[in-house]
């Protein structure tokens, strides 16, 4: 990670936005969950709320990335953080005014919320590629990584002290604000709009425009795994640790609330500690074979968490603390092999796809990917009641490694491409050179000396 970055005015600003938006919204979302069970006691009505955002996810992401791509980048995200910032303002105000928010109300402000965020990340997924240069994108995307997950792990902590003190009203209060400081952050931003707005805009220019962008996932091989390897994580692995892992250490090892919030906060940190260890790594290998080698250990270390919650381990130990432990070293290890995943696959995208078509493609890969989460979640939930945990984790050892064995030759494709542009910079470089040198040859050439004279 090369902390250099943060000596450019542009590329500070843009984090320094991103982690302050990042707390408010991680903050607000955490005391949702609290006030939602706390005023209603359902656990169903707080996961229906979560269910409902996938709808605007479906129907609104193709038309977020076709007007992240149309319009003004800078701008768009300015005022979507400024409508956030008055969007919740306003449910501030009336928390002060009545006390409380009604379910109606609570429903359609995560829906609110949800359709700011669909068209923000259409506008904001091509701002880090216009302020960096390809070379610098690894450590950009590790800084970037570092410092959203930063957020995340501060987030819970910051919001459950000021709600135990004072309430949803002041968590709301804080999150406008954040969002507010987000917008005025980003007006000093400045990079080359890479917008491509139509003469005309019709129907016709954008149902073109948004065909476009499922083109460029379909035509482009490289894109198109890239969506297959998220699909596969999003699918396998984040029912592991959204479900799975807490399965194990709630009802299997019967662990505390204590163990359960370490849990959380260790697993936390291994995404913080990922880039900061590996961004030096990261940049002295090549993108396919990264991605292959930490899908390997990823996969070897699911198979070996399999192993923990099986009666002939947990029979070897009187308490629960050993297997515990074991549960989470394995989890720590996943956790900073699955970051790498995340910021080659996030550079390699960012590489590959045209800036100028980087809104609706990336909404689109986002769209397409998100819909297997509640998928895997569904599926791998219903197994953990029916059989043992133990094979449902090599369940998801089992299909990284059936991913691994589908995608190794276009990851090969990768490195090969890479090599290839590699070895024409460098003829180019050559060519370039001789060009220079040639004129300084024929100055010295003793014909040209007697035309001198």
């Amino acid at each position: 990670m090369d902390m250099k970055l943060f000596k450019r005015k542009n590329f500070s600003l843009l984090m320094a936005g991103k982690f302050i938006s990042l707390l408010g919204s991680n903050m607000l979302q955490f005391a949702l969950s609290l006030y939602v069970l706390a005023v209603t006691g359902s656990a169903a009505i707080f996961a229906s709320m979560l269910s409902i955002l996938i709808i605007p996810r479906l129907l609104l992401s193709p038309i977020a990335g076709v007007f992240g791509d149309w319009f003004d980048r800078r701008r768009i995200i300015i005022i979507l953080d400024l409508a956030n910032a008055v969007i919740i303002g306003m449910y501030a105000i009336l928390m002060i005014i009545n006390g409380s928010i009604s379910v109606a109300l609570l429903y359609l402000f995560v829906v609110l919320l949800e359709t700011t965020e669909i068209f923000f990340h259409s506008s904001m997924s091509a701002i880090l590629p216009s302020i960096v240069s390809k070379d610098e994108l690894i450590d950009a995307n590790s800084t970037n990584s570092l410092i959203m997950n930063i957020g995340q792990l501060l987030a819970p902590v910051i919001a459950s002290i000021i709600y135990a003190a004072f309430g949803l009203r002041i968590i709301l209060i804080v999150s406008s604000i954040s969002f507010l400081l987000s917008a005025l952050s980003k007006i000093f931003l400045h990079f080359p709009a890479t917008n491509k707005m139509p003469e005309k805009i019709t129907i016709k220019n954008f149902k073109s425009d948004l065909m476009e962008g499922f083109r460029v996932i379909k035509d482009n091989k490289i894109i198109s795994s890239i969506m297959g390897i998220g699909t596969i994580i999003n699918f396998s692995v984040s029912p592991l640790f959204a479900i799975g892992v807490i399965y194990i250490i709630k009802e299997v090892l019967k662990s505390t609330d204590f163990q359960f919030g370490l849990f959380q906060s260790i697993f936390s940190l291994s995404m913080i500690v990922s880039p900061l260890l590996f961004s030096g790594y990261i940049k002295k290998n090549k993108i396919g074979k990264l991605c292959f080698n930490s899908f390997m250990v990823t996969a070897l270390l699911i198979f070996l968490m399999a192993f923990v919650p099986a009666p002939f381990v947990l029979n070897l130990f009187d308490t629960n603390i050993v297997p515990f432990i074991l549960l989470l070293v394995i989890s720590f290890v996943i956790g900073m092999f699955a970051t790498v995943v995340n910021i080659v696959l996030g550079t390699l995208f960012n590489q590959v796809v045209p800036l100028e078509l980087m809104g609706r493609t990336s909404t689109v890969f986002n769209l397409l990917v998100t819909v297997f989460i509640p998928i895997g979640q569904m599926l791998f939930g219903y197994l953990y009641d029916i059989i043992s945990p133990s094979y449902v984790i090599l369940l998801n050892g089992i299909i990284i490694v059936l991913a691994l064995i589908k995608y190794r030759s276009i990851l090969i494709e990768i490195d090969n491409q890479d090599d290839n542009k590699t070895t024409e910079q460098e003829e180019v470089q050559s060519i370039q050179v001789e060009e220079e040198e040639q004129p300084e040859l024929l100055y010295i050439l003793p014909g040209d000396e007697t035309n001198e004279i």
